[in-house]
């Protein structure tokens, strides 16, 4: 068991629920259990009694009851086999492994977590990375289904409690790499539009789409949040296609491809947000290129930095460019060599 913990909520999590807060911070603790603690009072923010369902605020204190460790929890249920096919393709994303995490390179297209019909997922295919552990690694952060790249995975409680927290209070360093239709102007600076969930999306989330708030209404609109993406130009084809590397600052639910599709520069392949459209359209663009460029979305997750969740070692880590990627950057004749490892540095 763990002792009594009081952790602070992020300014990146206010307005988050309660119980969603908590799975991410102690992903290996069902729900069930977090609601009993709930109704029983143990588990408690500013001192005072809350329901599971509570919004946050920024700078409130949590105080989380002692919880199990995932060796003192019953064994959970039965996941079902993985065929010999998935296990070697989730196999063969892994770009690093040792006790405590593995970092894979995602294959665009395939979801994180199942929901809205899907099967096939990469929390249900890690019963193929156990490795010899006895238990699978579990999620500690996220990316949209048709965006490839860096994911990590914790394989003990210690590990996806330290991963799931730094990810939680924004003390990682992620840097994405898209191709964008035209050519942002200014070629670096940051977007600070809030985003609002659309009305109507579908159950559970399906379908969802962001839309962008003015700064200066954020507060006055309910449901909106402020959202900090940082946006530079590596290399572009005239007006027509640019390589771009993205950095979110803060993280929410599809902030790059609503930021970059607000000031007129969707990412291509991104029919949510651009549109399928080959035509420019006053400001903006369609999401499409047209000839042999593909269709799929051009965004990936191009590296992380992050403090090792044990040793506290400072980790680097980088993924190739999926093969559509590839293959439209080799179109245009980007030069990966020539590609600054972080183009922000210095930006403040």
């Amino acid at each position: 068991m763990s002792g009594v913990q009081h952790i602070e909520v992020a300014e990146d999590a206010a307005d988050q629920r309660l119980d969603r807060w908590l799975r991410r911070m102690f992903p290996h603790v069902s729900q069930g259990r977090f609601e009993k603690m709930c109704r029983k009072g143990d588990l408690r923010v500013d001192k005072g009694r809350v329901k599971a369902s509570a919004r946050l605020q920024a700078g409130q204190i949590v105080r989380v009851p002692p919880l199990p460790e995932p060796h003192e929890l019953p064994d959970q249920k039965a996941q079902p086999e993985v065929n010999d096919a998935d296990a070697k393709l989730i196999r063969s994303c892994v770009i690093y492994r040792d006790d405590d995490m593995i970092v894979l390179n995602k294959p665009p297209g395939l979801p994180v977590q199942g929901g809205s019909g899907q099967t096939r997922h990469v929390d249900g295919l890690s019963e193929a990375l156990k490795f010899g552990n006895d238990a699978r690694p579990k999620l500690v952060h996220r990316l949209d289904k048709d965006t490839s790249g860096v994911l990590v995975l914790a394989r003990n409680g210690r590990a996806a409690a330290g991963l799931a927290k730094a990810f939680q209070v924004r003390r990682t360093r992620k840097i994405y790499w898209a191709a964008v239709a035209g050519c942002p102007s200014p070629r670096m600076g940051t977007i600070r539009y809030g985003l609002v969930k659309a009305a109507g999306h579908g159950p559970h989330g399906a379908g969802e789409k962001m839309i962008c708030i003015h700064p200066d209404r954020v507060d006055d609109m309910h449901g909106a949040k402020r959202a900090t993406s940082d946006y530079a130009v590596i290399e572009a084809v005239g007006k027509r296609v640019s390589w771009v590397a993205l950095a979110p600052i803060t993280g929410r639910t599809h902030q790059l491809r609503a930021h970059m599709a607000e000031i007129g520069h969707p990412i291509i392949g991104d029919g949510k947000y651009g549109t399928n459209s080959q035509v420019n359209e006053g400001d903006g663009w369609g999401a499409q290129l047209g000839g042999s460029v593909s269709r799929k979305m051009h965004l990936h997750a191009r590296s992380l930095n992050i403090e090792h969740p044990v040793s506290k070692a400072a980790m680097h880590f980088v993924a190739p460019l999926p093969e559509h990627m590839a293959k439209t950057w080799g179109f245009f004749g980007f030069n990966l060599q020539e590609a600054p490892a972080d183009p922000f540095e210095g930006l403040e």
